[in-house]
């Protein structure tokens, strides 16, 4: 039988599952860096702050989790509230199919909420359309900060330094 997704946020004495799973992520995009030390370290000193959770999600007939959501908080200007940031979402490939990538988005959703988020954001590529169409259908749009009469796509843009 297929299980059901299951969705709970990770703990501090859950760190080493959510960097096993970052790092698969990572993996899956072909990355080598960070390494599995620095992620761990990382997700370590986040999972410590009050702005940054993550959430796991298992499946009922998977002891382990096999899914992660990193949700990052500022306070915006614009909204006179928190933001959230849903930077990361990952759901490993023996598990995709069966709704948990769904429920992390929804139960991230959810949980910005209840943080008192007026708006949650993410960014992901366009040819990633699996992951476009999940968002679009749970109300996400690339137009996220049309002011007014603006009109066009939002674009996430980056710089290193």
């Amino acid at each position: 039988m297929r299980g059901s997704p299951l969705v709970w946020r990770a703990g501090p004495h859950e760190v080493e599952e959510v960097a096993r799973l970052l790092a698969a992520f990572r993996d899956h995009l072909g990355g080598e860096r960070p390494s599995d030390q620095a992620m761990l370290e990382s997700a370590s000193v986040l999972i410590e702050t009050p702005t940054t959770e993550y959430l796991l999600g298992a499946l009922e007939d998977r002891t382990e989790p096999c899914g992660v959501a990193q949700l990052r908080y500022r306070h915006s200007v614009w909204t006179s509230a928190e933001d959230c940031w849903l930077e990361d979402l990952f759901v490993e490939a023996p598990a995709r199919g069966r709704g948990l990538g769904r429920a992390l988005a929804l139960a991230s959703c959810e949980r910005a909420a209840e943080r008192g988020a007026l708006r949650i954001e993410l960014d992901t590529n366009e040819a990633n359309t699996a992951a476009v169409a999940l968002y679009e259908s749970l109300g996400f749009s690339a137009a996220s900060k049309a002011h007014g009469a603006a009109t066009g796509r939002d674009l996430f843009m980056g710089r290193p330094l």
